[in-house]
């Protein structure tokens, strides 16, 4: 970890406390109100739950303290994605997205922004920069890719798509700002599903858009107010919680997930292993460059859907879920969910367990299925 990164680490547990008085409570208060007191003009103060709520607020310096920029909270990560969509596009204009990302960011592009006349164009990211960006009004890429892990040249694309006046959006969900800091890189938004990592329990959904310029983050924010489209209180409070604990536990997943691919890559039943902190993969150089660390998810694949199946579910110490980032680690066969992957296809969420214990049960349960 950067010197930076050790810093904004250190700082972001006491960001409150700058400002307390005698006998404020060091833990973040839960403030439940839909409603505020506002006598007379009731001007720059809180006055309407769907407008503003000091625990949304809390949370928000915290992240926008790791983005070094300003933040706008949604209720999961789709909410913050479909924000920035809504809030900036306009019908007649065009989107490049990723053909190999989070599948619902696509569905959502062709279900809804097509029907509002609004062009929407895929592209893989390994090959991202091929063809150029003349004409699209809002570029979208995720870096490392959800499932396949393929990662793309941020700072390249940013300084092709601002060469054609375009605004680039970097889903960042899989590497959380410890990992990564894509505006520092020339994106101008940064969009993540803080459901992951940042929160880190699996108990909550949430999300988050961060910016550096002022007239994105004013549009999306008004979009949230006009739309709705708002966190609770008690969800913000849970993401403020998680994020106290973040670099902790990210270290300890990347650490891990560093440790135990190095190890899938000897064994006997993997094959099509990608984790970017491996020397020899295809995004190895790249991820060294723009990557604080390389991450915790880990792809692989099996020989068959039957073994995928039977490793995921009977190894004691994974739990088959569709998320990832928490603190159990997790695995999936991803083409049930609709990827464009073999059956075979395993993406394992490293989690905090000891990793010679968590790599125990992973070697026990690949030599029974290869056995």
């Amino acid at each position: 970890m950067s010197e930076t990164a050790k810093s904004r680490a250190a700082e972001l547990s006491h960001l409150r406390s700058r400002d307390f008085a005698s006998g404020d409570p060091i833990p973040l208060p839960l403030t439940m109100a839909s409603i505020f007191h506002t006598p007379g003009v009731g001007t720059g103060v809180d006055q309407y739950g769907r407008y503003d709520n000091p625990t949304w607020r809390a949370v928000e310096h915290a992240l926008g303290h790791l983005e070094d920029a300003q933040c706008v909270s949604f209720p999961s990560g789709m909410g913050a994605i479909s924000s920035v969509f809504f809030a900036l596009l306009k019908s007649g204009d065009r989107v490049l997205l990723p053909a190999d990302g989070y599948h619902a960011t696509r569905a959502m592009a062709e279900r809804f922004l097509k029907p509002l006349g609004i062009t929407c164009d895929t592209r893989p990211t390994p090959t991202f920069l091929d063809g150029g960006f003349k004409g699209y009004s809002l570029v979208f890429v995720e870096t490392p890719s959800n499932p396949r892990l393929d990662i793309c040249d941020i700072s390249a694309i940013a300084k092709a798509v601002h060469e054609q006046g375009g605004i680039l959006v970097v889903d960042n969900t899989t590497m959380t700002p410890f990992g990564q800091r894509p505006l520092d890189f020339g994106a101008d938004i940064v969009v993540s599903a803080d459901t992951k990592a940042v929160n880190g329990h699996s108990d909550v959904l949430f999300g988050h858009v961060a910016s550096r310029a002022p007239d994105i983050i004013s549009k999306v924010t008004d979009w949230r107010a006009m739309a709705g489209g708002i966190p609770g209180p008690f969800e913000a409070w849970l993401v403020h919680r998680g994020l106290e604990t973040l670099e902790v536990r990210f270290d300890r997943m990347c650490s891990s997930a560093e440790t135990i691919a190095q190890r899938l890559k000897e064994h006997r039943a993997v094959r099509g292993l990608r984790f970017p902190g491996l020397n020899g993969d295809p995004s190895h150089n790249l991820a060294r460059a723009q990557m604080e660390r390389f991450g915790f998810l880990i792809s692989f694949e099996l020989t068959s859907e039957d073994k995928a199946e039977d490793f995921i579910n009977n190894c004691p110490l994974i739990e088959a879920a569709t998320s990832f980032g928490g603190v159990h680690t997790s695995a999936e066969r991803r083409s049930k969910r609709g990827d464009a992957v073999p059956p075979g296809f395993v993406r394992l969420s490293v989690g905090c367990e000891p990793v010679e214990e968590l790599w125990k049960a992973i070697e026990t349960s690949l030599d029974r299925i290869s056995g």
